[in-house]
C-alpha cells in the first residue's frame, strides 16, 4: 500500500478525498504493528512450520532453504532459518528486495525466473509472498523432484496460497500449510500462541475500527468547513459594508476612533461567531446522517455546495510523514 500510494502520489493521480484514507491506513498499519503481538504471532507461526518442518527432515542446520517473498514474513523466516543454522536463497519479484534480505541473513539472492533450479537444490521451500495467484505450480516442483532421493518440504504461509496444492501428491514432497498449522492449532486450543493469536487479531479490529471512526469524523467535520468559511466571508462582508456606512454618515470620525470602531465590531463579530461554528464542526463529525452544514446554510442564506472532490486537506495527517507507517 504505501508502495502503490507514493507512486501514486508520484503521478498526482491521489485526490483530496483519497490522501487521508491512504494515510490512515498507513497509520493504523503502523499501530497494529507497534501495538499488537501480531508481529510476534507471525514469528510464532513461522518457527511452529519450520518445527513440523525439521520433523520431516531432521535439523535444518546446513540444509538449503529457498524462501520465496522479501516481505515481513519472509523476512521473518529468512531470519529464523539463518538461526537455525540454515543455508538460505532469497528469490522475490522485486530483486532489490531479495538481495537486501539475503544480505541481512548472509545469504543469497536469486531471481524468480531461476526458481526451477534453485527447487531443485533445495531441502525446504518457504514461500510468503502477497501474490493473488499461484506462484509454485505442480510441474515445477514435479520437475526439481526428477532424478532426486532426498525429500523436500514445502511450507506454504501465504494466503491465499502461493503453492499449488496438488503439489502433496507428488512423492517425497511433504506440505506444511496454513490449514494444517490451523487444524494443529484447533485441536490444541489451550496452547498459549492460540489464546495470544485470538487477542492480537481482537485488538487489530479494534484498532482498525477507532481508526475508521476517526477518519469518518474528520471527513464529515471537513465537509462542513466550507460551509463555516462561507459564514466567515459573509459576515465580514456585512462588517465591511456597514463600516464604510458608517464613514458616510460620519465623515469627521478620526481615523484613530474609526479604527477603534472598526477592530470592535470585528471583534464581537468574531465572538459571536466562534461558539457556533466550532460547535458545528463538533457535531457534524457525531451527527450521523444529520445535515448540520446544510442546516447552517439556509439559515443565513449561505448559497454554496460542497463536492467531496473538493474537500479541504486541513484535516488529513501530513502526507510527509505517511511513509513512517508500515
Amino acid at each position: 500500500l504505501r508502495a502503490a500510494y507514493a507512486l501514486a502520489r508520484q503521478e498526482g493521480t491521489v485526490g483530496r478525498a483519497l490522501h487521508p484514507v491512504a494515510q490512515r491506513a498507513l497509520r493504523v498499519g503502523k499501530r497494529v504493528h507497534t501495538e499488537t503481538g501480531i508481529d510476534r504471532a507471525g514469528a510464532s507461526l513461522v518457527s511452529v512450520a519450520l518445527d513440523r518442518a525439521e520433523q520431516r527432515i531432521g535439523s535444518l542446520d546446513g540444509r538449503s532453504v529457498l524462501v520465496v517473498g522479501a516481505g515481513s514474513m519472509g523476512a521473518l523466516a529468512a531470519t529464523t532459518l539463518a538461526r537455525r543454522g540454515a543455508a538460505v536463497v532469497v528469490s522475490s519479484r522485486t530483486e532489490a528486495h531479495a538481495a537486501r534480505l539475503a544480505d541481512s541473513v548472509d545469504g543469497r539472492a536469486a531471481a524468480l525466473a531461476d526458481l526451477p533450479t534453485e527447487l531443485s537444490a533445495a531441502d525446504v521451500l518457504v514461500t510468503c509472498t502477497g501474490a493473488t495467484g499461484l506462484v509454485v505450480g505442480t510441474d515445477v516442483v514435479a520437475t526439481a523432484m526428477t532424478g532426486r532421493t532426498r525429500p523436500l518440504v514445502v511450507v506454504d504461509l501465504a494466503l491465499p496460497r502461493d503453492v499449488d496444492p496438488g503439489v502433496s501428491a507428488l512423492p517425497g514432497v511433504h506440505v506444511v500449510d496454513l490449514a494444517l498449522l490451523q487444524g494443529e492449532r484447533a485441536a490444541t486450543p489451550g496452547r498459549p500462541t492460540a489464546g495470544v493469536a485470538a487477542d492480537d487479531i481482537a485488538a487489530a479490529h479494534a484498532l482498525v475500527e477507532t481508526e475508521t471512526a476517526l477518519l469518518r469524523a474528520e471527513r464529515q467535520a471537513a465537509e462542513v468547513a466550507p460551509t463555516v468559511s462561507a459564514l466567515r466571508t459573509q459576515a465580514a462582508e456585512v462588517v465591511d459594508a456597514e463600516l464604510l456606512r458608517l464613514a458616510g454618515r460620519l465623515p469627521d470620525l478620526d481615523a484613530r476612533a474609526r479604527a477603534e470602531i472598526a477592530r470592535t465590531v470585528r471583534r464581537v463579530v468574531d465572538k459571536l461567531l466562534h461558539e457556533p461554528t466550532v460547535r458545528v464542526k463538533e457535531l457534524a463529525a457525531s451527527a450521523g446522517e444529520t445535515d448540520y452544514a446544510g442546516a447552517l446554510r439556509a439559515l443565513f442564506g449561505l448559497g454554496i455546495d460542497t463536492p467531496v472532490e473538493e474537500l479541504s486537506d486541513a484535516v488529513t495527517v501530513d502526507p510527509e510523514r505517511a511513509g513512517e507507517a508500515t
